[in-house]
């Protein structure tokens, strides 16, 4: 359960941590944005990633094997990496529509599944 528990808290920090590194590069297709400068859009972001802290910390804490959870810290890092990889590729189709997926990507993003399933591998 504490798994699972874990993975639900990374996929929602991940969507946050996302939003706020790439969400911004669609603001100057939104009105309300593009007298902005600089400084504000780093403000937003910073607003947006906070919630990316909200779900990261208790995720790692509730996962991490020495607080009773089910991963070392290795363990982890490769899941949020791989989850972060995930929810990335996610939102590059669907937000922005322009960016074509190609086949080197794909084996690249299979390489890191692929590192999740050596770093949980016993040997």
């Amino acid at each position: 359960m504490r798994a699972l528990f874990t993975v639900a808290l990374l996929l929602v920090s991940n969507t946050f941590m996302t939003l706020a590194w790439y969400g911004h590069l669609k603001f100057k297709d939104m009105d309300w944005s593009r007298s902005l400068g600089l400084v504000a859009i780093i403000l937003i972001s910073w607003a947006i990633a906070f919630f990316e802290y909200v779900f990261q910390v208790p995720a790692n804490r509730f996962g991490f094997k020495e607080n009773g959870g089910p991963f070392n810290l290795l363990q982890l890092k490769v899941l949020q990496e791989a989850i972060s990889i995930t929810v990335f590729l996610i939102f590059t189709v669907l937000v922005f529509k322009t960016e074509k997926i190609a086949w080197n990507h794909l084996v690249g993003f299979t390489l890191i599944i692929l590192a999740v399933f050596f770093i949980f591998k016993k040997w």
